[in-house]
């Protein structure tokens, strides 16, 4: 009975990690850490922001508030990381169940809140563009969240 419980909150963990993995997935491409600016503002990379052909004026919206966004990811997902620590540490240590449920939740909250931040900074930015670049704007974030297969295997699941 134990091992099948143990095994439960492995999968359950494991899943609420795979969520955190691709959100912050999404997230590496547009905040990196370890610059000052946001990555949306360095010079001629062609970035997502860059390449919907701001106005000066949206570029002066922008940039703050994209400032603000990125640090909060970086806040978010370093306190996930050091969760994720912890979580394997108990796990390790075959701690108290409650504990690792209760770091679970923790964590299942902190992925909660990333979601919500995400959510909010897109409509943020919606609001600041015009229709065509909202276009663009989502056909930009379509892509990047699309996977690429880099494989010639079929999908899990098989040839149907």
């Amino acid at each position: 009975m134990k091992s099948n419980w143990l095994k439960g909150v492995l999968i359950l963990s494991l899943a609420v990690n795979a969520a955190a993995v691709a959100t912050l997935g999404y997230h590496s491409f547009i905040a990196q850490p370890r610059f000052s600016t946001p990555p949306c503002f360095p010079a001629g990379d062609g970035h997502l922001y860059q390449s919907l052909n701001l106005s000066k004026e949206q570029m002066d919206k922008m940039e703050p508030l994209a400032r603000t966004f990125h640090q909060r990811m970086v806040e978010m997902k370093a306190t996930m990381e050091g969760k994720r620590l912890l979580l394997i540490d108990l796990l390790q240590k075959q701690e108290n169940p409650g504990k690792i449920d209760e770091l679970r939740r923790e964590m299942a909250s902190i992925q909660d809140l990333i979601q919500k931040n995400v959510i909010a900074h897109i409509a943020d930015v919606r609001g600041l563009l015009n229709p065509g670049q909202q276009e663009q704007f989502f056909e930009r974030l379509r892509q990047s969240m699309t996977p690429i297969r880099t494989s010639l295997s079929p999908p899990i699941g098989g040839n149907r």
